[in-house]
């Protein structure tokens, strides 16, 4: 994601800190910059789709939140048949979901946080790809990306877990308005991809959602591509654990019923495994601030 460079107080304990807060930073920044590719954070802009004052900003600069928020959406996601079938058929996933993940989480900071042509450059790429997405369900049913329901699945259900985990993770006490503002926000994005209906207030989200419900399907591509995104090893030894945390935060923050779909257990140790992701998070904010 896009953050800030670190500032490192002058203080003596400030600066005994300051190599583990470079640390844990400089590990951060590269587990979402394709450094061969020569990636670097995305800067953030003021002249962008939202600005400094945007729910937007505030909510996406959160890394454990997003990561958690992310794992959730992309399972209530896969239980839409046709973004199954879109990521079945046309998707590097088993040999290279790490990268996909990445291009999904630059994807969001750009349009978060970069210029408005960012934005709206990677927003015209997504569309073009989209565009040549298509096929036929196994029941014979076609599909497309640029479906706007489809789109619209993909955009409540990432919007929604974006903010239910920072909600739980960072901001507990976040006002009602403000909820809602995030989802007005979204709606830019949403529209410019093709998506409807959009929803602008929290409601009409899980109002969405509800409608959404009786079209969802589980068969055994779901639990495959479910098995892949869950089972994956870490690029390296120290994201195993982060990983393995943020993932099993992800499955709590999903709906009863979601979990239920997915034959998924009610998570062990509830209480140790938010306390744990509190932790983490509060840990990566400190690195950056």
């Amino acid at each position: 994601m896009a953050y800030p460079a670190p500032a490192f107080p002058t203080t003596p304990a400030a600066a005994l800190a300051r190599p583990l807060k470079r640390a844990i930073a400089g590990r951060i920044v590269s587990l979402f910059n394709d450094q061969a590719r020569g990636e670097r954070p995305v800067a953030r802009r003021p002249d962008g789709l939202f600005g400094p004052n945007s729910v937007a900003w505030r909510v996406h600069g959160d890394v454990a939140s997003m990561m958690v928020g992310g794992i959730a959406g992309l399972m209530l996601q896969m239980l839409y048949p046709a973004v199954l079938a879109g990521v079945w058929d046309h998707s590097q996933f088993r040999n290279d979901l790490a990268g996909r993940l990445r291009r999904t989480a630059r994807f969001i900071a750009l349009t978060t946080y970069g210029s408005r042509a960012e934005a709206e450059a990677v927003i015209d790429r997504v569309r073009r790809i989209h565009g040549h997405v298509r096929g036929t369900l196994p029941d014979g049913t076609p599909y497309a990306a640029n479906d706007p329901e489809l789109l619209s699945w993909v955009h409540v259900t990432e919007a929604t877990t974006f903010l239910e985990a920072w909600i739980r993770y960072a901001e507990p006490d976040m006002p009602g308005p403000d909820r809602d503002r995030y989802f007005a926000e979204m709606a830019m994005v949403g529209a410019a991809l093709g998506a409807d209906p959009l929803p602008r207030s929290r409601a009409e989200a899980r109002a969405i959602l509800r409608a959404m419900r009786p079209k969802l399907r589980v068969d055994d591509r779901t639990r495959e591509v479910a098995r892949i995104l869950l089972t994956r090893r870490a690029e390296t030894t120290w994201q195993e654990p982060l990983q393995q945390l943020t993932q099993q935060a992800g499955l709590d923050l999903l709906p009863d019923w979601a979990r239920r779909m997915h034959g998924l257990p009610p998570p062990p140790a509830r209480p140790l495994l938010r306390a744990g992701t509190l932790g983490v998070a509060r840990t990566i904010r400190w690195a950056f601030s």
